[in-house]
């Protein structure tokens, strides 16, 4: 194969509060020969996440912090244009953590590569909602909150790809699903095209106690289940009204990502009521990952689970995809298209 530039987006510094584009830098370097066990993957689309925020600081978390002058970390999804690993052939279609580049060049157990067959779903499905953030959305919602049929869930940050495909696996376990998001035409697609009952937009209220007035409306019967995925005055809000026995699966604090203080106003409510906060990543369950990837995938695929796709265009735009999804200026999953070259 003749040889390849691959350009690539390394972390140079630690954001202080909210990232900048110059906590970035692009470069470009050639692609050496491929070693035995390795492939060579051409990327198409960059996953671009929330979680991201958090590998960006240098603190304790639940993974390491992104390694300064490397490639930043990330979901990707590909087609093998060079292999010399036996598992893999040129051709194949695959997914994995390729990080933000145009090529990745590495053994498949080193970035977690599996194979893929995307026919009756777009390829982009699989960095959403048939990948992380889908598989996410699926363990919160069955292993956690295990709805029950006229319960009622609330699910924040509902337009986003975690918490739109939370909301419609508790609807379809028969829950009254309500959504809080930012902004009315994201409240509008959370009702209108992935059918919650109603989804409240909490940039209209002030503080925690009128969104709990808010709730209190839109969840007459308290709430029995929660998915969060901001924390601050929505989690305040939502321990104000929740039922005694209720389940949150606390998946994110975006509240907190650039370091802002989160604290509970009222942690009592969670003794009063008997309720189970139970913080998960993932990651930490990979025996689950083909069960809830074949069960989404089929439900993608016959177009009972709806998702929307926000794409920037050009590995360039990669670092303002991130401002943009942490500004809540995307809706749905966030990706970067990259035109093959």
């Amino acid at each position: 194969m003749s040889a390849r530039s691959n350009r690539q987006w390394l972390l140079v510094s630690r954001p202080r509060g909210m990232p900048s584009l110059e906590n970035f830098r692009l470069v470009e370097r050639a692609l050496p020969a491929l070693e035995p066990g390795q492939v060579l993957v051409r990327h198409r689309f960059l996953s671009v996440d929330p979680y991201m925020r958090g590998r960006m600081n240098e603190a304790k978390s639940y993974a390491p912090p992104q390694p300064l002058d490397q490639v930043m970390g990330g979901g990707t999804v590909g087609e093998v244009l060079e292999s010399r690993h036996q598992g893999f052939a040129a051709g194949d279609v695959v997914v994995g953590m390729g990080g933000w580049q145009e090529y990745s060049h590495a053994a498949p157990e080193a970035s977690a590569l599996r194979r893929i067959e995307p026919r009756a779903i777009p390829l982009s499905a699989y960095l959403g909602a048939v990948g992380m953030p889908g598989v996410t959305a699926w363990y919160g919602v069955t292993r956690i909150i295990a709805p029950k049929a006229g319960e009622t869930v609330v699910v924040s940050a509902a337009a986003g790809a975690v918490g739109g495909i939370a909301g419609q696996l508790a609807r379809r376990a028969g829950a009254h699903v309500v959504g809080i998001a930012g902004g009315a035409e994201k409240c509008r697609y959370v009702t209108g095209e992935l059918g919650f009952a109603e989804c409240i937009d909490y940039r209209a209220h002030a503080d925690a106690a009128a969104l709990a007035g808010a709730l209190e409306a839109a969840c007459p019967r308290g709430i029995d289940g929660a998915f969060e995925n901001v924390g601050g005055l929505i989690l305040d809000a939502v321990l104000m009204r929740a039922n005694p026995f209720a389940r949150i699966a606390l998946c994110g604090l975006i509240a907190g990502y650039n370091g802002e203080p989160i604290p509970l106003a009222a942690p009592q409510a969670i003794l009063v009521n008997r309720m189970r906060i139970e913080g998960f990543i993932i990651s930490d369950h990979p025996a689950l990952w083909p069960q809830a990837l074949g069960e989404l995938a089929g439900l993608v695929a016959l177009g009972q689970l709806r998702y929307r796709e926000s794409i920037a265009r050009g590995i360039e735009a990669a670092p303002q995809a991130l401002l943009d999804l942490l500004a809540g200026r995307n809706l749905g999953k966030q990706l970067v298209e990259l035109t093959p070259r």
